[in-house]
């Protein structure tokens, strides 16, 4: 039996990601290992739209209609921020959660699973930081009805940081090759 941080038991069942495979729509992004190279460079090629929506302060509709929780369970302020102006700016709503161990239902020994489908069913996606290595595989499989994306599982992925990474790479070095 495994313990997160906040003294709840962990169940860590076998959890495969589905693979990218060219759509995002409705995917879970936990890992990146879910990215064949097809589908990075259709990331990449998305990206560079999204980056010219950012650096020209461009209002943008993309997400309009679509509400995004960020659930962090650990400090990320570039993080946290990162993903917050990026859904406002392409018209999403957000609603932050953080340090929910000390401020929602969790304190009073509410479930990180039982947390996971409430909050299922207030948004169209949860962005979940937590210190838990597993954490972001277990909402995945609570979450029936959203995907979960995952911005930091303690020393496990944080996929999304890995994915600018390699975009950044590829945008000045051209290649990812070598």
């Amino acid at each position: 039996m495994e313990i997160d941080r906040v003294g709840q038991e962990l169940q860590t069942p076998i959890f495969t990601p589905e693979k990218i495979n060219g759509s995002f729509i409705g995917k879970d992004i936990l890992s990146l290992d879910q990215f064949d190279p097809s589908s990075l460079f259709h990331l990449f090629d998305l990206s560079r739209k999204m980056r010219e929506i950012g650096v020209n302060a461009q209002a943008d509709r993309t997400l309009e209609g679509n509400h995004a929780i960020l659930l962090f369970y650990e400090p990320s302020s570039r993080t946290r921020v990162s993903f917050e102006a990026a859904v406002k700016q392409l018209g999403g709503a957000v609603t932050v959660v953080e340090n929910p161990q000390q401020f929602s239902s969790v304190s009073k020994g509410e479930s990180f699973d039982d947390t996971i489908r409430t909050f299922e069913a207030y948004c169209d996606t949860i962005v979940l930081r937590h210190p838990d290595v597993g954490a972001a595989n277990q909402a995945a499989k609570m979450a029936k009805h959203i995907p979960i994306i995952n911005a930091g599982d303690g020393i496990g992925e944080h996929p999304t940081q890995a994915l600018l990474d390699l975009f950044t790479i590829r945008e000045h070095a051209g290649s990812l090759s070598n």
